[in-house]
Protein backbone atom coordinates (compact mmCIF):
# COMPACT_ATOMS: atom_id res chain seq x y z
CA UNK A 1 0.00 0.00 0.00
CA UNK A 2 1.24 3.87 -0.86
CA UNK A 3 2.51 5.69 2.10
CA UNK A 4 -0.41 8.87 1.16
CA UNK A 5 1.61 10.90 4.01
CA UNK A 6 4.92 10.72 6.06
CA UNK A 7 6.16 13.51 7.56
CA UNK A 8 3.72 15.59 10.17
CA UNK A 9 4.24 18.93 11.72
CA UNK A 10 5.48 19.46 15.39
CA UNK A 11 2.40 21.38 16.42
CA UNK A 12 -1.06 20.92 15.65
CA UNK A 13 -3.24 23.67 14.53
CA UNK A 14 -5.62 25.33 17.52
CA UNK A 15 -8.39 25.34 15.32
CA UNK A 16 -9.95 26.67 11.96
CA UNK A 17 -12.76 27.98 10.91
CA UNK A 18 -16.23 26.66 11.32
CA UNK A 19 -14.58 24.35 13.90
CA UNK A 20 -16.97 24.03 17.11
CA UNK A 21 -14.63 24.80 19.93
CA UNK A 22 -15.49 22.31 22.54
CA UNK A 23 -18.46 20.69 24.01
CA UNK A 24 -20.70 23.54 25.26
CA UNK A 25 -24.28 22.93 25.18
CA UNK A 26 -24.75 24.35 21.65
CA UNK A 27 -27.78 24.32 19.18
CA UNK A 28 -27.47 23.09 15.91
CA UNK A 29 -30.41 23.84 12.48
CA UNK A 30 -29.42 23.29 8.90
CA UNK A 31 -30.62 25.23 5.83
CA UNK A 32 -29.99 24.71 2.23
CA UNK A 33 -27.19 26.44 0.61
CA UNK A 34 -29.01 29.25 -1.87
CA UNK A 35 -25.98 30.52 -3.26
CA UNK A 36 -23.81 30.14 -6.50
CA UNK A 37 -20.72 30.55 -5.02
CA UNK A 38 -21.10 28.40 -1.66
CA UNK A 39 -20.87 29.22 2.15
CA UNK A 40 -17.37 29.04 3.35
CA UNK A 41 -16.96 27.28 6.81
CA UNK A 42 -16.87 29.63 9.98
CA UNK A 43 -18.90 32.33 7.89
CA UNK A 44 -22.06 34.40 8.76
CA UNK A 45 -25.32 32.76 7.57
CA UNK A 46 -28.62 34.62 7.02
CA UNK A 47 -32.38 33.35 6.40
CA UNK A 48 -32.65 32.76 2.21
CA UNK A 49 -35.41 33.49 -0.25
CA UNK A 50 -36.49 30.46 -0.08
CA UNK A 51 -38.23 27.93 2.52
CA UNK A 52 -35.61 26.42 4.64
CA UNK A 53 -32.44 28.23 2.37
CA UNK A 54 -29.65 30.36 3.83
CA UNK A 55 -27.35 32.65 2.22
CA UNK A 56 -24.29 34.46 3.24
CA UNK A 57 -25.20 37.46 1.56
CA UNK A 58 -25.10 40.45 4.65
CA UNK A 59 -28.69 40.41 5.50
CA UNK A 60 -29.93 41.82 8.75
CA UNK A 61 -29.66 41.29 12.80
CA UNK A 62 -33.33 39.74 12.24
CA UNK A 63 -32.44 37.61 8.96
CA UNK A 64 -29.48 36.20 11.12
CA UNK A 65 -29.11 32.64 11.50
CA UNK A 66 -25.57 31.59 12.85
CA UNK A 67 -22.52 30.56 11.71
CA UNK A 68 -21.17 27.59 9.44
CA UNK A 69 -20.15 25.16 10.98
CA UNK A 70 -17.17 23.26 8.85
CA UNK A 71 -17.85 19.74 7.88
CA UNK A 72 -14.88 17.07 7.14
CA UNK A 73 -16.80 14.62 5.67
CA UNK A 74 -18.22 16.84 2.67
CA UNK A 75 -16.73 14.95 -0.81
CA UNK A 76 -15.72 17.89 -3.65
CA UNK A 77 -17.50 17.53 -6.74
CA UNK A 78 -15.40 18.89 -10.09
CA UNK A 79 -15.34 22.33 -9.77
CA UNK A 80 -16.22 22.79 -5.73
CA UNK A 81 -13.73 24.20 -3.87
CA UNK A 82 -12.49 22.96 0.27
CA UNK A 83 -14.06 24.68 3.26
CA UNK A 84 -17.21 25.31 1.98
CA UNK A 85 -21.06 23.86 1.27
CA UNK A 86 -21.73 24.32 -2.52
CA UNK A 87 -25.16 25.39 -3.48
CA UNK A 88 -27.75 23.24 -2.55
CA UNK A 89 -25.73 21.55 0.01
CA UNK A 90 -27.44 20.86 3.64
CA UNK A 91 -25.54 24.06 5.47
CA UNK A 92 -25.19 23.12 9.75
CA UNK A 93 -25.01 25.91 11.30
CA UNK A 94 -24.67 26.93 14.87
CA UNK A 95 -26.96 29.43 16.41
CA UNK A 96 -25.82 28.75 20.15
CA UNK A 97 -22.02 27.40 21.42
CA UNK A 98 -18.65 28.36 20.64
CA UNK A 99 -16.99 28.59 17.17
CA UNK A 100 -13.89 29.33 15.56
CA UNK A 101 -14.58 31.47 13.17
CA UNK A 102 -11.91 34.12 11.21
CA UNK A 103 -12.54 37.92 13.06
CA UNK A 104 -10.75 40.66 11.72
CA UNK A 105 -8.13 42.99 13.71
CA UNK A 106 -8.28 43.18 16.89
CA UNK A 107 -11.16 42.64 19.48
CA UNK A 108 -11.30 41.99 22.78
CA UNK A 109 -12.32 38.92 25.20
CA UNK A 110 -15.92 39.19 26.27
CA UNK A 111 -16.52 42.59 23.30
CA UNK A 112 -19.90 42.13 21.54
CA UNK A 113 -19.69 39.88 18.44
CA UNK A 114 -20.39 42.05 14.62
CA UNK A 115 -20.45 41.74 11.16
CA UNK A 116 -19.56 43.89 8.34
CA UNK A 117 -22.67 44.52 5.89
CA UNK A 118 -19.45 45.16 3.01
CA UNK A 119 -19.78 49.03 3.45
CA UNK A 120 -17.55 49.33 6.53
CA UNK A 121 -14.13 49.58 6.76
CA UNK A 122 -13.66 46.17 8.77
CA UNK A 123 -16.61 44.41 6.61
CA UNK A 124 -15.92 41.03 8.37
CA UNK A 125 -16.73 39.76 12.25
CA UNK A 126 -15.11 41.86 14.67
CA UNK A 127 -15.94 44.02 17.38
CA UNK A 128 -17.00 46.88 15.64
CA UNK A 129 -19.77 48.91 17.43
CA UNK A 130 -23.31 47.99 15.71
CA UNK A 131 -23.97 51.41 12.99
CA UNK A 132 -24.91 51.65 9.45
CA UNK A 133 -22.23 49.21 8.03
CA UNK A 134 -22.04 47.08 11.00
CA UNK A 135 -25.14 44.51 12.28
CA UNK A 136 -25.15 43.21 16.10
CA UNK A 137 -24.67 39.47 16.31
CA UNK A 138 -27.08 39.63 19.33
CA UNK A 139 -26.06 37.47 22.28
CA UNK A 140 -22.60 36.46 20.38
CA UNK A 141 -19.04 37.79 22.21
CA UNK A 142 -15.83 36.94 21.44
CA UNK A 143 -13.63 34.18 23.60
CA UNK A 144 -10.67 35.67 22.73
CA UNK A 145 -8.43 38.53 22.85
CA UNK A 146 -6.54 38.82 19.25
CA UNK A 147 -4.26 41.15 18.10
CA UNK A 148 -4.70 41.18 14.05
CA UNK A 149 -6.98 39.48 11.63
CA UNK A 150 -6.71 35.33 12.50
CA UNK A 151 -8.30 32.86 14.14
CA UNK A 152 -10.74 33.30 17.36
CA UNK A 153 -13.61 32.23 19.61
CA UNK A 154 -16.54 33.12 19.50
CA UNK A 155 -19.56 32.24 21.88
CA UNK A 156 -23.25 32.60 22.79
CA UNK A 157 -24.38 30.71 25.88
Amino acid sequence: MAVLQDTYADTLATGYAGMVANGETSNRISRTCEDAGGIAFGAPVYRGSGDHGCTATVGTAATFLGFAIAHEALGLLSGQTADEYAQYDDVAILTEGVIWVTATGANADGAAVTIGTGAGAADAIGDTAADATHIAATGWVFDDTTSATGLARIAKR
